[in-house]
């Protein structure tokens, strides 16, 4: 097998060029993983906002039944 560099401290220079590889992959790694978590976080908050809704209108119900 033919490695384009000559060494593993070769592949992490890049060339001179590795910090902005690396903080490229970094920054895109960081993304794919917001991207992933954040539908859960949204969700997360969605839910505890119905739960709080379905209360409230619960409450309402009940103190309108018990004024009449």
């Amino acid at each position: 097998m033919n490695f384009h560099f000559d060494s593993f401290a070769d592949f992490l220079a890049m060339g001179g060029y590795g910090y902005y590889v690396w903080i490229a992959y970094g920054v895109f790694a960081a993304v794919m993983v917001f991207n992933l978590l954040q539908p859960g976080f949204v969700r997360k908050s969605l839910m505890a906002e119905i739960r709080s809704r379905v209360r409230r209108k619960a409450r309402e119900k009940t103190q309108a039944k018990g004024g009449q």
